[in-house]
């Protein structure tokens, strides 16, 4: 029976983009924020958002990798964690973690630099992939991401497969 918990458990771990494997320090000594709770600023930084975005951007083509955060190779959470981190925000490392934090908002109301969160599981609800929102119109919202299949790339939610994997979109900044 303990062996059985045990493959279960291992199992789970090894089934989602979450990861808990953390990057290589670096010497350079940095200031950083770090947002821990849901944060009520007003979302003036644009100019935030886009750095961000524009950092994500650069990891286009980079091949998935489960726990990677470098050109390398690199995870969803790990895309996230890094982009943000760019602009001294640190965030959760996992997808789980990520999910429950910042301010829960209304899809009509995303921006560029909320995420985005999806249940890519077959019959599963439970949020296992993260995207950055990297712009929006009105009904279309396009988003950078590390797939497993294709590595970091732009998706839009308007595409079947993500339109029906949605969960959730948070804002952080």
């Amino acid at each position: 029976m303990q062996k059985l918990v045990l493959l279960l458990f291992f199992c789970l771990c090894l089934s989602s983009c979450k990861s808990t494997k953390q990057g290589k320090s670096t010497s350079k000594t940095r200031t950083t924020k770090t947002v821990t709770k849901p944060t009520t600023k007003h979302y003036s930084s644009s100019a935030e958002a886009d750095k961000i975005v524009k950092y994500a951007k650069q990891f286009e083509g980079v091949k998935y990798k489960y726990g990677g955060t470098t050109r390398k190779g690199m995870d969803c959470s790990g895309l996230v964690n890094t982009a943000y981190k760019s602009e001294n925000i640190l965030l959760p490392r996992t997808t789980g973690s990520l999910a429950t934090h910042g301010n829960w908002i209304d899809l009509k109301e995303v921006r560029k630099g909320d995420l985005v969160f999806f249940a890519t599981r077959k019959n599963s609800r439970s949020v296992n992939h993260v995207g950055i929102v990297t712009s929006t119109r009105t009904g279309y919202v396009e988003f950078i991401h590390a797939s497993t299949s294709k590595g970091v790339m732009i998706s839009s939610l308007s595409e079947r497969y993500w339109y029906f994997a949605f969960v959730q979109a948070r804002r952080v900044l």
